[in-house]
């Protein structure tokens, strides 16, 4: 009997978790419905921005190299044992300054030597002179010869010319004497010296180099397409018309700051480098500091046109795919719908788009991840930011390589 009550209490357990169980899937049914339908998800908020139209200003830039406006490598004329640098190294020198003393008395013995070689000439000549008006009288009236007198005149003719060497001589002395303090051609900054005192420098001996830094010149390469559409601008530039209005160029060094003082435009190369497509171009720009110094690496941009109604968006409405370019739009379902955009070039935050927009239309610029192409987006427009609200500040750069654009 006492089995039996077990197994009827067993059974009935059993029946009340199959209740359960039952009015569970019952719940469960009623909250999915009974076609087994998936509640709808929201769709994605995003944030989108009026595609717009602005006069851009397009940006070319390039790679150079600063140079000294004048480079005077300092050299001996003359050979002899260096004496005394009389200048610091890397500091600026005035033109005529004293740079180097070579040691000077070969060359004070030799000045003295071509003193008295021209006293003997000098004298020789007196002798001639007196000779000749001597015997010129007594031709007539043949108390000598005129061979005589001939001999003397072509004595006073090459005693002449032996004066005027010894003068030579004199003056080479002279010359060589003054060698021997080695002065600054120009005013600029002086390099770290070449020789060293005690060094016996000769007449081809390299001392150092002074370079003239304000201004200072930058060269840079530009292309053979850039130089042929610019060529009659430049052309007209470097005949100096005072009606050309001058091509600003701005600096950037290595630290990724801009140089504060302007450029401009100074000279282009005779010829194109057939090897590398390019002629040299240079630039000038002020510096009275001596901030900047030659051999330095810069970059040069400059606004060579302005783009009127040149369509824009932000750069970070534009995703780059192994399909291409592309932007999302909102349409007028409020629907994410991929575009393909075709880009020019970049400034500040923002890229012109030569193909794929039209003025007015709604690119997403946050949310990109969640939109789907041709699913409902909950679109509202961004707030307005500095950089969109006004023309930005920076110049642009030219159009980007496919590469730069992954980048």
């Amino acid at each position: 009997m006492a089995r039996c009550r077990e197994e009827e209490r067993a059974a009935g357990l059993l029946h009340c978790a199959a209740l359960a169980g039952s009015v569970g899937l019952l719940c469960l049914a009623g909250l999915i419905g009974c076609d087994g339908a998936k509640p709808e998800m929201p769709p994605p908020d995003v944030l989108f921005t009026p595609v717009e139209v602005r006069d851009v200003p397009i940006v070319e830039e390039w790679v150079g190299t600063t140079l000294g406006y004048v480079n005077a490598d300092i050299r001996a004329n003359v050979q002899g044992y260096l004496l005394q640098q009389n200048y610091r190294n890397g500091a600026f020198v005035e033109a005529g300054e004293l740079l180097f003393e070579i040691d000077p008395r070969q060359f004070l013995a030799a000045l003295g030597e071509a003193e008295g070689q021209l006293g003997q000439a000098q004298a020789m000549l007196g002798k001639s002179n007196i000779d000749v008006t001597r015997l010129r009288p007594l031709v007539p009236k043949g108390a000598v010869s005129r061979q005589e007198l001939d001999n003397a005149v072509q004595d006073q003719l090459a005693n002449q010319a032996a004066v005027r060497q010894a003068q030579a001589s004199l003056e080479q002395a002279r010359l060589d004497l003054s060698w021997t303090k080695v002065m600054s051609p120009i005013s600029g900054v002086a390099g770290i010296a070449v020789a060293q005192v005690g060094d016996l420098v000769g007449a081809t001996s390299k001392l150092t180099v002074v370079s003239q830094v304000d201004p200072i010149k930058v060269i840079f390469p530009i292309t053979e397409a850039q130089y042929l559409n610019a060529s009659r601008d430049i052309n007209r530039r470097a005949s100096g018309e005072p009606a050309v209005p001058s091509l600003v160029l701005h600096l950037t060094l290595t630290d990724g700051l801009k140089y504060p003082h302007p450029g401009r435009f100074l000279a282009a190369n005779r010829q194109v480098d057939q090897r590398t497509g390019t002629i040299l171009v240079e630039a000038e720009f002020p510096n009275a500091d001596g901030y900047l110094r030659p051999g330095l690496f810069a970059r040069i941009s400059a606004a060579i046109r302005i783009e009127k109604d040149a369509i824009v968006v932000p750069q970070r409405a534009v995703s780059q795919t192994q399909a291409g370019t592309q932007v999302l739009v909102v349409d007028a379902d409020s629907k994410a719908e991929v575009r393909r955009v075709t880009l020019g070039p970049r400034f500040d935050s923002f890229w012109v788009v030569s193909e794929g927009l039209k003025p007015g239309e709604r690119v997403i610029v946050e949310g990109l991840q969640k939109a789907r192409p041709g699913a409902a987006v909950n679109a509202k427009a961004a707030p307005a930011s500095g950089s969109s609200a006004s023309v930005p500040a920076q110049a642009p750069t030219a159009a980007p390589s496919p590469a730069d654009r992954q980048a």
